[in-house]
């Protein structure tokens, strides 16, 4: 299609648009070319994708429908006449561009050709194989919907409206990559979002049509800023409908990409990614309590190593004395530094954690589990390790699963290790920099113009009913 002879609209001869299509779509087996002839020697073809489609639509709302019905009109047969009077489908078009026909056709419609007119008739007929709405397998709840989003992009918009029926509603669509051409949609409630947010990111997409979006990170590097380096995630992803609903409800923009079940919020926060949906289907008290629990296995998950290689390398005065005496007993006999140790068991237990995620599930728990085990008591065993690193390594772990957000949970264990570097070189001093360095990266940072760190820095006193901690839904403000 991007030749001197390219052809911009559809010719008045059935034959050479017909030619035209098949020598733009090639020899592809799936391309289907479907020749009618009706009374009074009327022609029209039929182009469509094999699997794209609804096949049993396309027989009784197209092909039955223009036997059945193209004699009583033999003698007006138009366009218009075949959109209005003939075709019984919900949706019909009309367009003269045989690009634009041709994008829709990619997009699973079902283009018919006339011959005598210069425009074709599209008919969405979308009709491939879905996965069924099932549980969330990446954010499970105890109490609370156990829906979760799909590969489509209708069903899971669908999903969030079954949720927000307010015609506040707005649902804005975008195709976005030259050769993908994927289907992206911006949700959000007008009045409540920041136009000019959403303004922003059509733009900062329309800029970057040539790249080819498969997968929500596609789209959150080239929405992100390109000065702000950094780790941590600044636009949160899900596959969970309620809390989608709930983002948008807040005021944030849902951005829905074809083909994949995470939907993105933007803007967010970084005490975002330490709430669940769950803390609002349970009870004040015990969704406060859980929430402290989780950034007390935030701090465990980032520097009980670090604090351990500080204590056991160049802080033992701080330690208490039969606490000290038990630490020297266990690393009698290992041959490395605490750091070496610390480096040593993390790098397995991370290898160990990839290994169960990447096998197959009947097999990965299993090995990951088992895996830790063995490794674990060898490595004590033969005096490699002490047994209080193995506990050490252990309970950092199991804290990184207490994180709700696994976007969140992936910069923490690299940050991780930064720590444990600093604390082997010089001690509390180095921990305590690397913890002062690190809150002035995160209050550095911004979300779409939203500070990353807000409503705690700057502290937003009016803000404060869904930050740290959650407050009653009585005394809460609502949209």
């Amino acid at each position: 299609m991007h030749t001197d002879e390219q052809m911009m609209n559809f010719s008045a001869q059935l034959n050479e648009n017909s030619q035209y299509l098949q020598t733009v779509m090639g020899a592809s087996s799936d391309f289907v070319v479907r020749n009618l002839t009706l009374p009074g020697s009327l022609q029209l073809a039929l182009f469509y994708l094999d699997g794209m489609v609804d096949k049993q639509a396309l027989q009784e709302s197209i092909i039955q429908c223009l036997h059945e019905r193209t004699p009583l009109l033999v003698n007006e047969i138009s366009i218009h006449s075949i959109k209005t009077n003939i075709l019984n489908a919900p949706e019909v078009l009309s367009t003269s561009s045989i690009v634009e026909a041709l994008d829709l056709m990619l997009s699973g419609a079902v283009l018919l050709v006339m011959d005598g007119a210069s425009e074709s008739i599209v008919v969405p007929m979308q009709g491939w194989e879905e996965r069924s709405i099932s549980e969330s397998k990446t954010q499970s709840v105890v109490r609370g919907p156990q829906d979760s989003f799909t590969e489509t992009l209708r069903t899971n918009t669908t999903l969030v409206r079954r949720r927000v029926k307010d015609t506040r509603v707005r649902v804005s669509a975008i195709k976005v990559g030259c050769l993908t051409k994927t289907d992206i949609a911006f949700m959000y409630v007008e009045g409540l979002a920041n136009q000019e947010l959403v303004n922003t990111l059509q733009i900062r997409l329309n800029k970057a049509n040539s790249e080819n979006i498969l997968e929500g990170e596609y789209l959150e590097e080239i929405l992100l800023e390109k000065k702000q380096l950094t780790l941590f995630p600044v636009i949160y992803n899900t596959d969970r409908p309620d809390i989608i609903a709930s983002g948008i409800l807040e005021g944030k923009i849902a951005i829905f990409i074809d083909g994949t079940p995470f939907v993105l919020l933007a803007p967010a926060l970084f005490v975002d990614f330490f709430k669940s949906v769950e803390d609002k289907y349970q009870s004040v008290i015990f969704s406060n309590l859980i929430r402290v629990l989780r950034y007390f296995a935030l701090s465990i998950c980032m520097l009980a190593p670090s604090i351990y290689i500080t204590l056991t390398t160049f802080h033992q005065d701080m330690l208490p004395t039969q606490l000290l005496l038990s630490l020297a007993a266990q690393r009698e006999g290992v041959p490395f530094p605490a750091f070496f140790e610390a480096i040593l068991m993390e790098i397995t237990f991370e290898i160990l954690r990839e290994a169960g995620i990447r096998m197959p599930r009947t097999v990965g728990q299993a090995v990951s589990i088992v895996g830790t085990i063995v490794i674990g008591q060898a490595a004590v065993e033969a005096t490699i390790v002490s047994a209080v690193m193995v506990i050490v390594v252990a309970i950092t772990a199991i804290s990184s699963f207490v994180i709700p957000s696994y976007s969140m949970s992936i910069p923490i264990r690299i940050v991780r290790f930064g720590f444990m570097i600093l604390a082997a070189s010089f001690g509390m001093y180095g921990l305590t920099i690397g913890i002062i360095l690190l809150l002035i990266h995160l209050c550095h940072l911004n979300s779409f113009g939203v500070p990353y760190m807000s409503p705690l820095a700057p502290f937003d006193k009016t803000e404060q009913s869904d930050g740290i901690f959650r407050l009653p839904f009585r005394i809460r403000k609502q949209p």
